[in-house]
């Protein structure tokens, strides 16, 4: 098996470099290069590839342009290359939002140190898009999925629980439309939640922001120190890993920037083995889909401190990686659906709320 690559990018030395990266590779072979989506329209005809790689902002035609009509016409797994900008964060969640599988930023060819990392990170997602292009295709070919309702659910009415209760959340690749379709259904008095993405620095400033202006419920970058309330979700900054802390009687956030857990900071099994530690039977964990394990160790950790533990199901996930270790693992009580999970917490919610009240 070899997976046939196009690479979509307006700078020579950038697609020189990224060839050169991907040719290394004995499963990959890049089967053609583009340097404007126009040239790269062609080259798709021609070559039939199984995956794309295409960068942020394009001439001739915008980058989002072109991936929308190819998600609509002929719908491939494409990795988007963005810089390292607010303009491309942005235009990168969008692509995300429009079908694309992950995104990576552009490497600093000036550190070559660093080759060697980015390049074995870069062929990590080309492999995990290859890995679902067969369900993308009937994805699409299915028509847009529906959107999730905002707000949807009903208010938790029990301020002492929504006080005391936590929800951790943590993904990978495809998190940032799962985030959102769980985040965009929470009513505005719910628990406070802790949320760990894989994304680099720069890009959870913007998703942040983006998150906030869909959601009933407040949504904003952690700084650290936040005291943690109901009705708000606080995102793990690119650069730090976020943890639960107690102060007195409240939880805060805290960031540090220790060494990368499973090769990520932030790291999903540093935010669920704190909120073991400083939250127990308080909290509820829901993993959503990524590549890996991440998490998998924490999410047991959860379970075992009394958590009460949820898992996003392999059909609506864009990679079953991170959910199948927690389940594989043991630390999972229950399995969802994408669009069921945020019902399936508040419902779980209310039981613990009902059981308070009896007491």
């Amino acid at each position: 098996m070899t997976i046939k690559v196009v690479i979509v990018d307006d700078s020579a030395l950038m697609r020189n470099v990224l060839t050169e990266m991907i040719s290394m590779q004995p499963d990959m072979e890049v089967v053609g290069t583009a340097p404007d989506p126009l040239l790269a329209r062609e080259l798709i005809k021609q070559t039939n590839p199984d995956v794309l790689t295409l960068d942020v902002e394009m001439p001739r035609m915008d980058g989002l342009d072109f991936l929308e009509k190819l998600m609509r016409l002929r719908p491939m797994p494409v990795v988007m290359v963005s810089s390292l900008t607010e303009r491309g964060s942005e235009i990168t969640l969008r692509a995300l939002e429009l079908g694309a599988i992950d995104f990576i930023t552009k490497p600093k060819l000036a550190i070559r140190s660093g080759m060697m990392q980015y390049a074995e990170a870069l062929t990590e997602k080309i492999r995990a898009a290859y890995s679902v292009k067969d369900r993308l295709q009937s994805k699409f070919k299915a028509g847009p999925r529906p959107e999730v309702q905002a707000a949807r659910l009903p208010m938790m009415g029990n301020r002492l629980l929504s006080s005391e209760k936590l929800i951790m959340i943590g993904a990978s690749t495809g998190g940032t439309e799962a985030i959102k379709d769980f985040l965009v259904q929470m009513p505005a008095d719910c628990p406070g939640i802790l949320i760990t993405q894989h994304m680099p620095e720069g890009f959870t400033t913007s998703f942040a922001k983006r998150l906030d202006s869909l959601c009933k419920i407040r949504v904003i970058e952690s700084a650290g120190g936040e005291r943690v309330l109901p009705g708000h979700a606080y995102i793990a900054p690119g650069h730090s890993h976020l943890t639960l802390a107690r102060s007195g009687a409240n939880y805060v956030t805290q960031i540090d920037q220790g060494p990368p857990v499973n090769r990520h900071r932030p790291s999903v099994d540093v935010l669920f083995q704190s909120a073991a530690v400083n939250a127990g039977k308080n909290a509820i964990g829901v993993i959503l889909t990524g590549m890996g394990k991440d998490g998998a160790a924490g999410m047991l950790a959860m379970k075992e401190a009394g958590a009460y533990n949820f898992a996003q199901d392999e059909a609506s996930c864009v990679v079953y990686g991170m959910p199948k270790a927690a389940y594989e693992m043991g630390g999972v009580h229950e399995v969802g659906a994408l669009q069921d999970l945020a019902k399936m917490v508040m419902d779980r919610l209310s039981r613990d709320g009902s059981r308070a009240l009896r007491v």
